[in-house]
């Protein structure tokens, strides 16, 4: 992608090749969020790498898939953290481990990352611990060192939970965001950083914040109803105001119905209408993830038609795949082009 091409494109000039984005770096092949999992995910061919970010309990930008930390750090196995278990309501059901909210930077880093799906990705497990965890701005980093003129590499941040901090008004996320981009100097609409969350208030926070010409934002929508509104045409055009894209599951693009493909949604179409791009999440090689079509053998851990989805979504005009799998993304958007 040209240097001076953005991620969000608006349809008038809509890019001819969708991006990849590598889901927590390439997490099919390295335990996620490590420097590794990022490292491989741009060798692989992301364009962009996703990291997932929560807060310290000192105010620091931590990249975690959530805040609870027993399935993918070791902190269950160190001693010196036993006292810090507890049970905290979580998306409204109590959820029993440790959260990252209860621990300093200082602490966090003295963890190590361990693969969070050990069942379905055994190999991962040789990686286990030998790498801690990254701030965001760690992340960042990363991204720019990799960068050239000819392949930039960007970072799509997700923003987790911001809600958690309502009882800590001196850790609010929007404003750590806003402080930590302006510190990195990654403020602009065409830097390094893009902005996505499954809660539309802080990113519209952070467009008020940052301005119209600060950081391109994604809205993620879940499959859950509070979603629903979201992708109506009214509801798009209320997105187009603060964001630049939306990013809905595959699920939403392409019906199920008992793991088999029944169709598709005009999401796409609906989106571009309204001047908004379509990121989809997230493809998955295990056929524990896919349709029952595309599915090779009986085992959940054996890797089915990794491309057959992603061709799907592809002919359908999506503008990007977030992916566990970023070199299965490569090849089918390839094949995309070659025809």
């Amino acid at each position: 992608m040209p240097a001076s091409q953005s991620l969000v494109v608006r349809p008038a000039a809509r890019s001819s090749r969708p991006v990849v984005i590598g889901h927590r770096g390439a997490p099919a092949y390295r335990p996620e969020h490590t420097a590794a999992s990022y490292e491989l995910a741009i060798a692989l061919g992301a364009e962009l790498i996703e990291p997932d970010v929560v807060i310290s309990r000192d105010g620091a930008l931590v990249v975690r898939h959530e805040s609870e930390l027993s399935w993918s750090t070791d902190v269950a196995s160190r001693s010196e953290f036993a006292s810090r278990r507890t049970t905290k309501i979580v998306g409204n059901a109590p959820s029993t481990g440790w959260f990252a909210e209860d621990f300093t930077l200082a602490e966090l880093r003295t963890l190590g990352a361990v693969e969070r799906m050990p069942d379905l990705r055994p190999l991962n497990t040789a990686w286990d611990s030998r790498f801690g965890i990254l701030t965001l701005a760690e992340v960042i980093e990363l991204a720019r060192a990799r960068s050239t003129a000819e392949r930039p590499i960007r970072v799509l941040a997700e923003l987790k939970d911001p809600g958690w901090s309502e009882g800590a008004p001196e850790l609010p996320m929007a404003e750590l965001v806003t402080d930590e981009l302006r510190r990195l100097d990654a403020t602009g609409a065409h830097g390094p950083v893009v902005l996505q969350s499954f809660d539309p208030t802080v990113l519209r926070e952070l467009r008020g914040r940052l301005g119209d010409e600060g950081p391109e934002m994604v809205q993620l929508v879940d499959d859950i109803p509070a979603g629903d509104a979201m992708v109506t045409a009214a509801g798009l055009r209320e997105v187009s105001t603060y964001a630049q894209a939306i990013g809905p599951s595959r699920n939403r693009v392409l019906f199920r119905d008992d793991q088999l493909i029944t169709g598709s949604s005009d999401l796409v179409d609906e989106a571009h209408r309204a001047a908004l791009s379509v990121f989809c999440w997230t493809l998955r090689a295990e056929n524990a993830f896919l349709p029952r079509h595309l599915r090779r053998g009986n085992a959940p851990e054996a890797h089915g038609d990794a491309l057959g989805e992603a061709r799907l979504l592809l002919d359908l005009g999506v503008d990007g795949l977030i992916t566990d799998s970023p070199d299965h993304a490569v090849r089918a958007i390839g094949e995309l082009n070659s025809n």
